[in-house]
């Protein structure tokens, strides 16, 4: 995991939702504090990490480092899980399906919460295992680990408070007596506690995720195939006949079933009425997949080892019974063929990975075939470490503005979210001035500041000849009527009073120039107003 994370590492610039990162940890605590009363409560924790890491080096690598742990002690913990649960290759082989799943190589390349969370949910899981398996009489002593663990993922992200009802599912499959459910539900008291203000805070934010929709069918199907170590052809279809198998294999499936079902099942049912579900949000319910496939594979593994002894036993034995000679130890094998291998606990032989020769031909088919699923998904791979593959590239625009922006040029910004570029890159703008700021976002407590009212805005535009406007697409090219009253403003004075000159698209943004019209009567008319709100809306902040 650690080293397909490191490839590609630096994509040569970041995106909105990492700039936001980016531009957060670098303010002071009591700026990053003020903030998250305004926004981004749900992530302050997060913020408040990496205000220690950055300083470290300032740039996207490390930014994107604490993620690519993450994501790597993750596919260790399923391991662990798999060993835990069943054997050591069933362990070996979870993990490394966890590391070469697409999805998982994307967010180990993120800087922001998802991995660390989804490291933190399988810690807690790992935890919930053998707390439940713990002596009964230091209850305190097996649960404040899985306890404060699972606090910790919680205040990185509130929804992974939703694996809580996956490890009820697990307690309840697994019928643990009384007293583990006790240590459990105080454990579990504690993290609800902690997490009640974050709760009480974020509700009162909630319009930053309200460009999210409910999910339908389609959401679903996605969802499950970006869970498969490949979304399309005989590496889906073959994740999908394994992990159907390894839901035979009961110790592992009541704890890998649940995380892998329940807290994407109740976020998409949740979303319905009041839409918060994203992919990225149940990211750590991942963890699940793997480990029911590499079960799967153990148990098609099992029967056909076992199949192959049956045979090899029973011509020994009719080697026995027609009066050749076994000599004493064929004639012990032959026995001890009549009486069955010592068998574990998932009915297969208790050869690990340094078992018999034939055991470790098992094993090593295992790998190969993740590695033969990991060859068929190169593409995606490939595609993922692009800059292009991310929503918009601001790093590509800083650089189209620092070469296209005369010194002394306006720029307007629209919607304002597209600052960010400026922001994170300021050198690509330095030529340029931006026109509608009053405010920086660390003195207004915003993430890209406070803009000027539209009647300061449209004084201060009176006497300009050309403006570039840096824009989301559906901005310029829409029937776009936002809310804001300074939105609404920068709109129809471009409109009204300026015409395009040049345009420069990157992904995801728009550079646009634009020149005064010469006004008919020899001056230019006054701007009475915007068009109304209608129903399009931009895309507020990123979540």
């Amino acid at each position: 995991m650690l080293a397909a994370g490191l490839w590609g590492l630096d994509r040569g610039g970041m995106w909105g939702d990492e700039s936001v990162t980016f531009l957060v940890a670098w303010r002071t605590v009591p700026q990053i504090w003020r903030l998250l009363h305004e926004v981004d409560a749900v992530h302050g924790l997060y913020y408040l990490f990496m205000h220690a890491v950055l300083p470290v080096h300032p740039g996207e690598v490390v930014l994107r480092l604490p993620s690519l742990f993450a994501a790597s002690a993750t596919a260790a913990l399923v391991a662990a899980l798999g060993v835990r649960l069943s054997r050591p290759r069933v362990g070996l082989w979870a993990g490394l399906l966890y590391a070469v799943t697409p999805l998982t190589g994307h967010y180990a390349q993120e800087g922001r919460s998802y991995a660390l969370v989804a490291a933190g949910v399988a810690a807690a899981t790992l935890l919930l295992v053998r707390a439940s398996d713990g002596r009964p009489g230091r209850p305190g002593a097996v649960w404040w680990p899985y306890g404060c663990v699972l606090a910790v993922s919680c205040l990185l992200h509130e929804l992974a408070v939703l694996a809580v009802c996956a490890h009820a599912a697990t307690l309840a499959l697994t019928r643990v007596p009384r007293a583990v459910w006790a240590g459990w539900a105080r454990a579990v008291a504690v993290t609800g506690v902690l997490l009640l203000p974050l709760v009480w805070v974020s509700r009162r934010q909630s319009g930053q995720v309200a460009w999210l929709v409910a999910p339908g069918w389609d959401r679903v199907g996605k969802l499950g195939r970006s869970f498969a170590a490949g979304p399309t052809g005989a590496v889906f279809w073959v994740s999908v006949v394994l992990l159907v198998a390894g839901l035979g294999a009961r110790r592992v499936a009541v704890v890998a079933g649940p995380l892998l079902v329940l807290p994407p099942a109740i976020l998409m049912s949740v979303s319905q009425v009041r839409p918060l579900y994203h992919d990225r949000y149940v990211l750590y319910a991942l963890a699940g997949s793997p480990l029911l496939v590499a079960a799967g594979a153990d148990r098609v593994a099992t029967a056909v080892e076992g199949l192959r002894g049956r045979r090899v036993d029973a011509r020994r034995s009719r080697a026995c019974l027609g009066g050749r000679s076994c000599g004493r130890v064929g004639a012990q094998r032959w026995r001890a063929g009549l009486r069955g291998p010592s068998y574990g606990r998932v009915g297969a032989p208790r050869a690990g990975l340094g078992g018999p020769p034939a055991g470790r031909v098992v094993v090593l088919a295992g790998v190969l075939a993740v590695a033969l699923a990991f060859l068929q998904t190169l593409p995606l791979h490939l595609e993922d470490r692009s800059p292009d593959h991310r929503p918009d590239n601001l790093a590509a625009v800083a650089a189209l503005a620092a070469r296209q922006v005369r010194p002394g040029d306006p720029v307007l910004f629209l919607p304002s979210v597209e600052r960010l570029a400026a922001l994170t890159y300021p050198r690509g703008f330095r030529r340029g001035y931006d026109i509608a700021l009053r405010e920086s976002g660390p003195r207004s407590g915003t993430l890209w500041g406070r803009e000027t009212g539209p009647r300061e805005l449209l004084r201060r535009l009176a006497p300009v000849d050309r403006v570039w406007v840096v824009a989301e697409p559906y901005a310029l090219t829409s029937r776009w009527s936002p809310r804001d009253p300074t939105e609404r403003a920068k709109l129809t004075v471009v409109r009204e009073q300026f015409t395009p000159r040049r345009e420069y698209a990157r992904r995801g943004v728009t550079l646009r120039l634009y020149v005064r019209v010469p006004p008919v009567s020899g001056r230019a008319g006054p701007v009475t107003g915007g068009p109304e709100p209608g129903t399009a809306r931009p895309r507020p902040a990123r979540s």
